[in-house]
């Protein structure tokens, strides 16, 4: 196994070109192949998830392997279900135990094609392609928004378009909210009719160019840095990203203004990329409390920061992360017992730190197949000496250049035998 050692930087003054959204990229990709358009996004996300799509929408084989990717997985049962020809969807071990039985019996309901090849509920999924009618649906509002995002992809191309109405409490809205831009840029017609119901009306996705902008889930690993450094001056410099942007992530500049960091965007032009410079604000709260029902993602990230930098915190809103790469919850638990935190789970979606410390063991941080892990864990080295990643290039699921960019940055990134 690889293995990374990081030495942190005393002086960290860098800019840093951020790999595209892959959020966006892999939403992009899916509403241009449903337009029949023959000139892919510019801007594309170079990361293994956006890679297993576009590699399956250019060669289609009979056996689509979207490895570890369980957007590719989501995002492609709904675009297989509408799309002429005969499938099978397969991945990882890890894939074949991630539920998709609600995504795959909302589309049975709409008239699909599906049927499990292994085990019931989970991947691998055969599916066979056709039109199909459409019309009104329920689904919780509580599952993966990726789910729903699947489905209202596809709804421009049913003949009777898609009612989609969510029940219950609805988590991660904001990703929902980025799927309906991001077909509203392609022509579609959708948009929230009430609070719980989304109409996609049937139409044709119109072929376009169209620039991804950079990811401000990237840039949340650069907010924990500057937060972290000792360095006073400390300031980075991030490229691609837009102020007023619809990734739900881009909240990290709201979160990290609570842990002394500075956000100040050189141009606030709306929908164009610009620069943004972190600076240190020198104010930190004692304490942070905060629900992550719409932005998960920066769950692993904020921990890290806050337990480095001595902050308690309770933070909700976390159950999507036991169905993620690995179970984040547990992960998080045990990786941070080795850098001396001790965390404690209520409700099996809340994470507590009341400051309570034990031995540090400096044991490398494992990253369970989940980039995430490494990317967040890694900032730690300019609080805590010792910090070693197991599998480190799992970061290529979203951020291959992490470790290349760190290294630009002052780290000194070794590969330990």
């Amino acid at each position: 196994m690889t293995r990374y050692k990081i030495q942190a930087t005393k002086h960290l003054d860098t800019t840093i070109t951020l790999p595209p959204s892959k959020s966006i990229s892999n939403r992009a990709l899916i509403i241009h192949a449903l337009s029949g358009g023959n000139s892919y996004p510019q801007n594309l996300s170079d990361c293994d998830d956006t890679d297993v799509i576009i590699k399956a929408l250019q060669d289609m084989p009979y056996e689509i392997d979207i490895k570890a990717a369980g957007t590719a997985m989501r995002f492609m049962t709904a675009y297989l279900a509408v799309t002429e020809g005969e499938h099978v969807l397969t991945g990882t071990e890890r894939m074949k135990h991630r539920p998709i039985e609600v995504l795959v019996n909302a589309l049975r309901y709409l008239g699909a094609d599906i049927e499990y090849v292994g085990e019931e509920g989970f991947p691998p999924l055969r599916i066979r392609g056709k039109t199909l009618d459409g019309g009104q649906i329920e689904v919780p509002g509580n599952i993966s928004s990726q789910y729903i995002s699947a489905l209202l992809m596809i709804g421009p191309t049913l003949q009777n378009g898609l009612e989609l109405k969510m029940t219950g409490n609805i988590i991660s809205r904001p990703y929902i909210d980025l799927t309906l831009w991001t077909m509203r840029e392609f022509g579609a017609k959708a948009d929230w009719v009430s609070g719980d119901t989304v109409m996609v009306y049937p139409s044709s996705y119109k072929q376009r160019e169209y620039l991804i902008e950079n990811d401000w889930s990237a840039a949340s690993y650069w907010y924990e840095m500057v937060a972290l450094s000792h360095d006073e001056n400390a300031i980075v410099h991030l490229n691609g990203l837009m102020d007023g942007s619809k990734q739900g992530d881009s909240v990290v500049r709201y979160i990290f203004s609570m842990l002394g960091v500075k956000t100040v965007f050189k141009s606030r032009k709306q929908n164009t990329p610009t620069t943004v410079t972190l600076k240190k604000s020198g104010r930190v709260v004692p304490r942070l409390d905060y629900d992550f029902t719409n932005s998960p993602d920066l769950a692993q990230t904020v921990v890290a920061c806050c337990a480095a930098l001595g902050v308690p915190f309770h933070f909700k809103g976390l159950s999507t992360l036991k169905i993620k790469e690995t179970d984040r919850i547990k992960a998080l638990c045990s990786e941070m017992r080795k850098v001396g935190m001790v965390l404690r789970v209520e409700n099996e979606s809340e994470l507590i730190w009341d400051g309570e410390r034990c031995d540090v063991s400096l044991l490398p941080i494992d990253t369970y197949e989940d980039h995430r892990m490494a990317l967040s864990f890694a900032p730690m080295s300019l609080r805590i000496d010792g910090i070693r990643i197991n599998d480190p290039m799992v970061v290529t699921k979203s951020y291959p250049a992490y470790w290349n960019d760190l290294r630009q940055a002052g780290f000194i990134v070794e590969e330990e035998e």
